[in-house]
């Protein structure tokens, strides 16, 4: 733990709280009452120790035991950037979804604009589409607001009943127009609800934008995401109460955690990055800067020349956005990108070892990974390296097992290269 002493009279007597919520580590820094500047990192997984590293990293700071609650009144906010909502959509590990889109047009977010995402191969795979099963609505609003064919909410009740008592219990509803007249929309979210889906998204309210496509896989993210997020929200919520709680959103700016979508997380973590590293680099005089993040499971690189870059639509995890976003560009290459040799040269990733088991100097039996390697190097001295790690999460960063593991390495290598 660190500490810096601030001007005490930029407090009002309470505690604040801004955390970083990583695939691999949770950084959490403080403001005491005192207006000293603590800060504590944690590793985000770590189910033998703590059931949420943030919450685990507040009691730290607080001096708060595991067994007794925290103190809320003494908290004025807590501010955070999470990755939960990124790592459900890479690993697609969303809630079960239900689909309903406008007759005729079943498979149109699995087509998309039919690119290709490398030109030359013979064979596409597509990335697996984060509905479960589609239901085609028989309805038809015009592009001038005529109502082609009037939804009758008979044609789809039965189907949406089914997929509800078969265990899905989140909903996207997307029909073509939908974005201007929202009429359709609204009938099939009322008959959701009446059904008892526990989510239901709608494009108008999600993206009310043009192009069907975009739209749809918007909405479909912000159904598939939304409950994981709740869920986190109701996590935290538990234990701080009625705490001023707010959630870094993809487009940079903070919203509180009563309006934080999944359509919102999906860049929470990085773009609390570029924040931070514009108004570090301003406070050295600098207004124009390259931002490398480089975290345990990815690296996020952006530019800032003046202005924040947003985009409008954006892909991630072969999920198709049309939400403003930070321009972020994300390589599968962190400290926990886990190294390999495959029979003829050294690999790197794109699997990370995460936080759990996490690298092989984290004394839980993990791989060899880049943090390895800048452990054996001298790049990484365990001395300034945080002692978060071992059985009471109190140990440092272990040299001899790695140097022992490349030893292993080293003869596998030398006995392949015997054959």
């Amino acid at each position: 733990m660190s500490t810096v002493q601030q001007n005490s009279a930029t407090n009002d007597n309470k505690w604040q709280f801004w955390i970083d919520r990583g695939g691999t580590f949770t950084d959490i820094v403080a403001r005491n009452p005192s207006g000293n500047i603590n800060s504590v990192k944690l590793l985000s997984v770590n189910p033998d120790q703590y059931e949420d590293a943030a919450l685990a990293g507040i009691r730290q700071l607080m001096g708060t035991t595991s067994h007794k609650p925290i103190r809320n009144k003494d908290i004025k906010s807590v501010k955070m950037g999470t990755t939960v909502a990124t790592n459900a959509l890479l690993e697609r590990k969303g809630d079960r979804t239900l689909l309903v889109i406008t007759k005729g047009f079943k498979d149109a977010l699995r087509i998309g604009y039919q690119s290709r995402p490398q030109l030359f191969d013979l064979e596409v795979i597509l990335p697996d589409q984060l509905y479960e099963k589609v239901i085609e609505a028989d309805e038809r609003i015009a592009a001038n607001g005529d109502i082609i064919v009037p939804f009758d909410p008979t044609t789809i009740k039965k189907d949406m009943e089914q997929a509800f008592h078969g265990g899905i219990t989140s909903i996207a509803i997307v029909t073509m127009h939908g974005y201007r007249y929202p009429a359709h929309e609204k009938a099939i979210a009322a008959l959701a609800k009446d059904t008892g889906f526990s989510q239901i998204s709608t494009s108008h309210e999600v993206s009310p934008l043009m192009k069907l496509i975009g739209r749809g896989d918007t909405t479909m993210v912000d159904a598939y995401l939304s409950p994981i997020l709740q869920r986190y929200i109701d996590q935290i919520r538990k234990e701080l109460g009625s705490t001023s709680l707010y959630f870094m959103q993809s487009n940079g700016g903070l919203a509180a955690a009563d309006h934080f979508q999944g359509k919102d997380a999906i860049l929470s973590g990085p773009a609390g990055g570029i924040v931070g590293a514009v108004k570090t680099a301003a406070l050295s005089g600098f207004e124009k800067i390259i931002g490398f993040d480089m975290g345990g499971t990815s690296t996020d690189v952006s530019h800032y020349n003046g202005e924040y870059e947003r985009s409008d639509e954006t892909v991630v995890a072969g999920v198709r956005m049309r939400i403003p976003m930070m321009n972020i560009h994300t390589v599968a290459a962190g400290g926990g990108s886990i190294i390999d040799y495959d029979g003829s040269r050294f690999r790197v990733g794109p699997e990370s070892a995460g936080a759990l088991p996490g690298p092989t100097c984290y004394r839980n039996n993990g791989p060899l990974t880049v943090t390895d390697c800048n452990l054996l190097l001298g790049f990484i001295n365990p001395e300034y390296f945080p002692s978060t790690f071992g059985e009471k999460s109190d140990q440092p960063l272990d040299k001899e097992v790695v140097e022992e593991k490349f030893k292993q390495l080293q003869t596998e290598i030398a006995d392949y290269k015997k054959k």
